[in-house]
This record gives structure tokens, sequence and C-alpha cells, in this order.
């Protein structure tokens, strides 16, 4: 993303109708979230109170684009039996439900067949698409996020998107394996 590009809050705030979320990886290494991980890891025991430090600001603006009639979607596609990263992640997601999100879970195995982008991504309103890079080990490999708007890009990423949700089961549902 340029100098002059929207960060992502500003185009999450930007969006009228949808946001949707594509997690493909099976583990993240993002800074912000390592302190959260590791005590997770020792105790399991999961940050889950949505007004918390570490909760507060995504639920705020979740809440709040949902209010306003943004339909918010996540779906992570996984590897099973998961990875402890996932885990963490599932034991989390019922923050990201109570905010507003509808969260969906595709076993890897059922999407073999789904042509996927080769990154993890963002659709805002079905015309941009934003693409978040990491690194081997799952931290973030350029701060500055992808932005694209082609027409071309923006349907392949839509289409896939929508062929892992249809798929996909329901976060209430899933069961970690």
């Amino acid at each position: 993303m340029s100098q002059n590009a929207l960060s992502f809050d500003e185009l999450f705030r930007a969006a009228q109708h949808s946001a949707v979320h594509l997690e493909m990886r099976d583990q993240y290494a993002v800074g912000d979230e390592a302190h959260d991980f590791n005590t997770w890891l020792a105790t399991g025991r999961r940050d889950v109170d949505p007004a918390s430090e570490y909760w507060a600001p995504w639920t705020d603006m979740v809440s709040r684009a949902v209010a306003r009639g943004l339909v918010v979607r996540r779906a992570r596609i996984v590897s099973e039996p998961v990875t402890d990263y996932i885990r963490y992640e599932h034991a989390g997601t019922v923050v990201n439900v109570a905010a507003g999100e509808q969260v969906r879970w595709l076993p890897r195995r059922r999407a073999v067949d789904l042509m996927l982008p080769g990154a993890d991504l963002w659709l805002f309103d079905g015309t941009q698409v934003l693409f978040n890079h990491f690194t081997g080990d799952g931290n973030w490999a350029d701060r500055d996020m992808e932005l694209r708007t082609e027409p071309v890009v923006v349907k392949q990423c839509s289409d896939a998107f929508d062929a892992v949700w249809d798929r996909a089961i329901p976060h209430d549902q899933y069961e970690i394996h």
C-alpha cells in the first residue's frame, strides 16, 4: 500500500455493505498477539473479555460497523489436527462473534478443489482487496499491505471467499480436531 493509501482501519470504516476476511494459515506469529498467545499456552486461559485492552479496539470497531449495517464475515481454512495457534484462535472466536462477526471454519481437506488466492485477504464491499503478507514463520512480511482494485482480482477473491464460505462450518458447530 502506498503512503497515500488508506489504512486498514480507514478501509474498514469506509466499507458500506461488507467486509470479509479469508485466513488460510495454520500459524501466525504477529507481535501484537504474542503475550496473549504465550499466556494461553502456559495457562490454557484466553482473554475473552470484549472490553479488555487486548480486544476493545477490535470489538468497538466491528460492533459499530455491524450496527450501521455492515456484514462482517471471517472464514478460516485450517489443517486438522489443528495447531496450537488455531486452538488459541478458536478459543477467542467467541469475542469476534459477540462483536457481530460471522465466523466459519473450513477443514483444509475440504478445500482441495477450490482455487484460492496466495495470501490472506480482506475484501471490502466487493470492490477492494487488501492482501496480508506473512513470512514463513507467520510474522508480518510487510506492514504496508497490498491493496488491489482491479475487477478481475477482486472477482477472483470474491469467488474464492464465497466458495470457502459455502463449504465452511459455522463457528458454533465447528469442533476442534
